[in-house]
């Protein structure tokens, strides 16, 4: 690789009467900043935005990323096993399915109360994993089937034996890990049982599962990142990109929005109602309830490690002759999705996938920079006299050529608008902005 390390991305876009995000009450989320309450929309959402933006996109065969892998993150990578043995290799379901989940329990995953037919076979865990991983793990149970088979048929009885609690009642220290998730691989148990004696996974299936599971050629997980703690020996990914929460680049408050849902059979009734004591029977809403809604000018910011792209694709097998064409792929796709791409919430009745940023501005350093501190004192449209999108872009764009000015490991930078406003501020300011999102990467 060659050049500056780092691509930054800056991005404002004006969003009115949405709700991309809530926390745990259904409420928006917010941040105190500068003095000053502002909303807030977690970066998780848009990094997960973004990462099925570019899969499906990918999947699609459109795009940068058209042909290559890419991941899916579940918790039922032993149903999609059992699946794919089922379909592809005429497995009957049940055994499928206990197999594929022996398998990758055997392996080191855990998995959820087998007593509970809604989680058993889903992991503790999501797991983000090539997506071809379960036909992967298929093709190799289904090929040493004979071998599987047998350790199956030693391994599914001493496990569900072990899962069993002790009639006793009394709580040892088995049963204490049971309940707190353990599995009986696991454990050990002091007195000898059958935790004790689950046989070990052959260890060409073991490796066949790792083999799957690791992150290959997948780019979004090279991207990305992912963090795997229940498997020793199987490799996390510390990701290429970093992205920060957005927030308001003013002072802002959430509105209650107060709705009436009509309740179609009672207003049918009360529209054919021979008598107006009929008709007054059928009178008020089917339901009756508040959302709250999210409106302003926000700032988000996300940064691309090219050079730690380029070590986790060739940390994960790809060829050297491959990594730089896929890399230079990724980075446009990332930079696509970080203008494009938005959280699915609320979408249908607040259109806010729609929404197009205002200003994107792009440019390479030899390390990250955060422009948040530029909106630390929050804009005042009445003080200042305009409105917040355009005094931000003034701002950010002065504070980038500030920056710069004591900086000698930082570019110029390109700038994208969609806004026919600010494109005239651009010009006012002597500022020439690319046409597409393409122009944003060098």
């Amino acid at each position: 690789m060659t050049g500056h390390q780092f691509l930054s991305l800056h991005l404002l876009e004006t969003l009115v009467a949405v709700l991309p995000v809530r926390d745990e009450n259904g409420a928006p989320k917010a941040i105190v900043y500068g003095g000053a309450e502002r909303h807030m929309i977690t970066s998780q959402a848009r990094r997960r935005a973004e990462r099925v933006y570019s899969r499906d996109r990918a999947n699609a065969q459109k795009g940068p990323l058209a042909g290559h892998t890419m991941g899916v993150r579940t918790r039922e990578w032993a149903l999609i096993t059992a699946r794919a043995l089922a379909a592809s290799h005429g497995w009957e379901q049940e055994e499928a399915v206990q197999t594929a989940r022996a398998v990758l329990q055997a392996t080191g995953l855990k998995f959820g109360d087998p007593a509970k037919k809604t989680v058993a076979n889903l992991t503790k865990v999501l797991l983000f994993a090539p997506s071809d991983a379960g036909e992967r793990i298929a093709a190799h149970v289904h090929a040493q089937r004979e071998t599987v088979g047998s350790w199956a048929a030693e391994y599914l009885p001493l496990a569900q034996a072990a899962a069993k609690p002790a009639r006793s009642g009394r709580r040892n220290k088995k049963q204490e890990e049971h309940e707190a998730g353990a599995t009986p691989a696991d454990t050990e148990s002091d007195t000898g049982g059958p935790a004790s004696k689950l046989p070990p996974l052959p260890k060409t299936t073991r490796d066949a599962v790792l083999t799957a599971l690791a992150p290959r050629d997948a780019i979004d997980i090279a991207l990305y990142g992912r963090f795997l703690a229940e498997i020793a020996d199987s490799p996390n990914v510390d990701g290429a990109i970093q992205s920060s929460h957005a927030f308001t680049v003013h002072e802002a408050e959430h509105t209650d929005d107060f709705y009436a849902a009509a309740d179609d059979a009672k207003l049918d009734r009360k529209s054919n109602a021979l008598d107006f004591l009929e008709a007054a029977d059928d009178a008020g809403a089917g339901m009756t309830g508040y959302q709250s809604l999210i409106s302003g000018t926000f700032y988000r910011h996300a940064v691309l490690d090219r050079r730690k792209l380029r070590g986790n694709l060739r940390a994960a097998g790809m060829p050297d002759q491959d990594t730089e064409s896929a890399a230079v792929a990724a980075e446009a796709e990332f930079v696509s999705a970080f203008v494009d791409a938005f959280p699915q919430a609320k979408k249908n009745s607040t259109a806010s996938t729609g929404s197009l940023p205002a200003l994107v501005l792009a440019f390479d350093g030899d390390r990250p920079f955060n422009y948040a501190a530029a909106f630390q004192r929050p804009i005042d449209e009445v003080a200042e006299g305009g409105p917040a999108g355009e005094l931000a872009v003034r701002r950010l764009l002065s504070h980038h050529h500030f920056v710069r000015q004591r900086r000698t490991d930082i570019s110029a930078g390109r700038v994208l608008t969609y806004d026919p406003t600010i494109h005239a501020v651009l010009q006012e300011l002597g500022i020439k902005d690319v046409d597409s999102v393409d122009g944003l990467t060098s």
